[in-house]
Protein backbone atom coordinates (compact mmCIF):
# COMPACT_ATOMS: atom_id res chain seq x y z
CA UNK A 1 0.00 0.00 0.00
CA UNK A 2 1.27 3.47 -0.87
CA UNK A 3 0.94 6.50 1.37
CA UNK A 4 -1.67 9.09 0.42
CA UNK A 5 -0.10 12.09 2.19
CA UNK A 6 3.48 13.24 2.30
CA UNK A 7 5.77 12.35 5.17
CA UNK A 8 5.92 15.94 6.44
CA UNK A 9 2.13 16.24 6.47
CA UNK A 10 1.80 12.92 8.30
CA UNK A 11 4.29 13.90 11.02
CA UNK A 12 2.77 17.36 11.38
CA UNK A 13 -0.64 15.75 11.84
CA UNK A 14 0.80 13.39 14.47
CA UNK A 15 2.34 16.26 16.46
CA UNK A 16 -0.79 18.41 16.31
CA UNK A 17 -3.02 15.47 17.25
CA UNK A 18 -0.91 14.61 20.30
CA UNK A 19 -0.96 18.23 21.50
CA UNK A 20 -4.71 18.47 20.90
CA UNK A 21 -5.37 15.24 22.79
CA UNK A 22 -3.33 16.40 25.78
CA UNK A 23 -4.75 19.93 25.91
CA UNK A 24 -8.36 18.91 25.32
CA UNK A 25 -8.10 16.11 27.88
CA UNK A 26 -6.98 18.61 30.53
CA UNK A 27 -9.79 21.00 29.59
CA UNK A 28 -12.33 18.16 29.66
CA UNK A 29 -11.14 17.02 33.08
CA UNK A 30 -11.42 20.56 34.40
CA UNK A 31 -15.00 20.84 33.15
CA UNK A 32 -15.89 17.38 34.46
CA UNK A 33 -14.66 18.22 37.96
CA UNK A 34 -16.45 21.63 37.84
CA UNK A 35 -13.17 23.39 38.51
CA UNK A 36 -13.62 27.04 39.46
CA UNK A 37 -11.36 28.22 36.64
CA UNK A 38 -13.84 26.82 34.10
CA UNK A 39 -17.13 27.19 35.97
CA UNK A 40 -16.59 30.26 38.17
CA UNK A 41 -17.92 33.06 35.96
CA UNK A 42 -21.53 34.04 35.35
CA UNK A 43 -21.11 33.50 31.60
CA UNK A 44 -19.70 29.97 31.92
CA UNK A 45 -21.86 26.92 31.26
CA UNK A 46 -23.83 25.47 34.16
CA UNK A 47 -23.48 21.79 33.25
CA UNK A 48 -19.78 20.99 33.26
CA UNK A 49 -20.39 17.28 32.60
CA UNK A 50 -22.17 18.01 29.30
CA UNK A 51 -19.34 20.28 28.17
CA UNK A 52 -16.80 17.65 29.21
CA UNK A 53 -18.61 15.01 27.12
CA UNK A 54 -18.40 17.27 24.08
CA UNK A 55 -14.71 17.97 24.67
CA UNK A 56 -13.98 14.26 25.11
CA UNK A 57 -15.74 13.53 21.81
CA UNK A 58 -13.28 15.94 20.18
CA UNK A 59 -10.46 13.99 21.87
CA UNK A 60 -11.79 10.83 20.20
CA UNK A 61 -11.78 12.57 16.81
CA UNK A 62 -8.15 13.62 17.30
CA UNK A 63 -7.27 10.08 18.38
CA UNK A 64 -8.69 8.82 15.08
CA UNK A 65 -6.57 11.43 13.27
CA UNK A 66 -3.55 10.24 15.24
CA UNK A 67 -4.09 6.64 14.20
CA UNK A 68 -4.63 7.57 10.55
CA UNK A 69 -1.61 9.85 10.36
CA UNK A 70 0.48 7.33 12.27
CA UNK A 71 -0.41 4.73 9.66
CA UNK A 72 0.63 7.15 6.89
CA UNK A 73 3.95 7.79 8.64
CA UNK A 74 4.46 4.04 8.99
CA UNK A 75 3.85 3.58 5.26
CA UNK A 76 6.49 6.23 4.51
CA UNK A 77 8.92 4.55 6.89
CA UNK A 78 8.31 1.16 5.29
CA UNK A 79 8.64 2.59 1.78
CA UNK A 80 11.95 4.33 2.62
CA UNK A 81 13.31 1.20 4.25
CA UNK A 82 12.89 -0.71 1.01
CA UNK A 83 15.10 1.76 -0.81
CA UNK A 84 12.39 3.49 -2.81
CA UNK A 85 13.42 6.76 -4.39
CA UNK A 86 11.32 9.74 -3.31
CA UNK A 87 10.59 12.19 -6.11
CA UNK A 88 9.07 14.88 -3.91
Amino acid sequence: MKPVFGAMQAWSCIVMSVFAIVILSVIGLLFKSNHHSMMGSTEDPEDGAAVAATVFSAVIVYAVFLVGCGFQAYLHYRENKRGAIALS
